[in-house]
């Protein structure tokens, strides 16, 4: 579980990443989320962008994705979906 000093922290990683994904009107797949974990374990902090198209709400989306990839959400701001799982190498370092 993240702390709020936490959240805050990843909150302004986040900022300038680019959208690694975007999930559109096939919604939340099994490749999609296996694809994803695999960012997540190279990166720690993936965005994901939820498309107008997608017939699943986002707070739906995040949920699913964040419970098959074993990864918390940091963030919900309109469509846009932040993630973070810890890796091995510990990439970034939380306070």
């Amino acid at each position: 579980m993240l702390t709020s000093k936490q959240k805050s922290e990843l909150r302004s990683l986040a900022n300038t990443l680019p959208a690694l994904f975007q999930v559109g009107k096939d919604g939340v797949s099994a490749n999609l989320t296996k694809t994803i974990g695999d960012s997540l374990t190279a990166h720690e902090l993936v965005k994901i962008s939820v498309l107008k198209s997608c017939p699943t709400p986002v707070m739906e989306v995040a949920l699913d994705i964040s419970s098959a990839c074993k990864c918390e959400i940091v963030q919900i701001i309109g469509k846009t979906v932040i993630l973070y799982r810890k890796s091995k190498e510990n990439k970034i370092k939380l306070p």
